[in-house]
This record gives structure tokens, sequence and C-alpha cells, in this order.
């Protein structure tokens, strides 16, 4: 998923081209997928301006089993499309964010054992901060409660479905009009299973400058996932 704007970002170059270490973003976040035995196609889904003229240097990464397509308003919108041209033998289907470059193995390997089973299956951390809600139209913020953190994780990507379960709830999000902003929230929807597949921190996403240097420095430190 690679359609966003990336406006937090800022500059006149889309984020996920941004280089990291010499590399534009995205191809960091589409080699992990592309070089994965059990990863038969890749679909990327860029703006509508850039899916039509793609980077030269995606059509190195799968050949002919990599296709680009155009994304929509909402990131549902971009998935829909991408779901739509991928091969109908894929029966598995894994999305992730473009602007998340450092995907380990073991994670890729755990979201697609979890779909096989018949579930879905989220990428996600545990949180460790102390979490506090404010009161709505308070200045300064002023705290309303604290939560537990226990049982409290952090969704990241991959997440990964079965693709029969995936369309289902993309079809129900359509004739409802529901949104989300991500897959398995449209998939508990549906009462479908989704489990929590425990990731690592440094599989961060890309969202400021600020972000872009500290995946720089876990690529330096030689580590991924």
């Amino acid at each position: 998923m690679a359609a966003g704007e990336g406006r937090r970002f800022g500059g006149s170059v889309r984020k996920v081209y941004r280089e990291l270490c010499g590399v534009p973003l995205l191809l960091y976040a589409v080699r992990p997928f592309a070089s994965h035995p059990d990863v038969a196609h890749v679909t990327v889904v860029l703006s509508r301006e850039d899916a039509a003229a793609p980077p030269e240097w995606l059509s190195s990464v799968m050949g002919s089993n990599l296709t680009v397509v155009a994304g929509g308003a909402q990131r549902s919108d971009s998935v829909a499309a991408g779901l739509a041209v991928l091969p109908e033998s894929c029966s598995i289907v894994l999305v992730h964010d473009g602007a998340r470059p450092l995907a380990g193995r073991a994670v890729i390997d755990a979201v697609i054992r979890q779909a096989r089973a018949g579930v879905g299956a989220v990428a996600a951390v545990a949180l460790r901060d102390t979490l506090k809600r404010t009161a709505p139209d308070s200045d300064p913020p002023r705290v309303q409660e604290t939560i537990p953190r226990r049982h409290l994780w952090r969704a990241q990507t991959p997440q990964g479905f079965p693709r029969a379960m995936l369309a289902e709830a993309f079809r129900r999000a359509g004739s409802e009009g529901s949104r989300a902003t991500d897959e398995a929230s449209l998939v508990e929807a549906t009462g479908a299973p989704v489990v929590i597949v425990p990731d690592s921190p440094s599989n961060i996403k890309v969202t400021t400058p600020d972000d872009l240097k500290l995946a720089e420095r876990l690529i330096e430190a030689g580590i991924q996932g």
C-alpha cells in the first residue's frame, strides 16, 4: 500500500520514494515479500498519477509477478483495488504498508501460517506505555481516565487473511459504507476470527523525517523485523 500522499513527511518528493540508505523506501518494503518463497505475486498500489508511470526499478523486483495499480481516495479503496487485480490463484492475501521497510521474515512467516489456518492475522506489538484518555475540547488536555494497557496491542503490518475472508469483509464494508484504518477492523466487523502475531518494535512505519533517520540507524545496526 503506497498510494498515500505522506503529507506529514513534507517535501516535494513523495515519501515512499525517499532514499533509505541509498535505496527507495518503497523498495525496502517490497523486497522481503518479493524474495519470500511462498509469495507468488506482489501488487503495489500507487497514487493514480504514479501508477500511470511507475518507477522503472519496480519492474525489476519480480518481473511479470508484480503488478502496479492505482489506489483510491481512502485506504480501503486502495486495498480493494489491489485485491481486484491479484491473480485468482492467490488464496492467501497479505497487506503491507509501503512506508514500513523493516518487516522481518519471521513475522511474515507467522502471518502466512495463521492465514493458512483459516483466520485473520495482525502483526502487532504489545503496548508498554501508560495510556491516558483526555476530556474532549479541553485546553490544555485534561486527563479523564487512565486505560489499563494489559491486553492492548499496537497494530502493524503485514496483516494476512484467507482471500475469501478479506473479500467478504470488503463486500460488506462497501454495502454498509464502512471505513477503517486497517483491514483487520473490517474483517473483525464480519465476526471472522482475527489473531495477533507478536511483532518487533523495529518494524516501524516511516511517517516523519525522524522516522526515516531511525530506520537508517536500525539498518546500519543490522536490525530488521
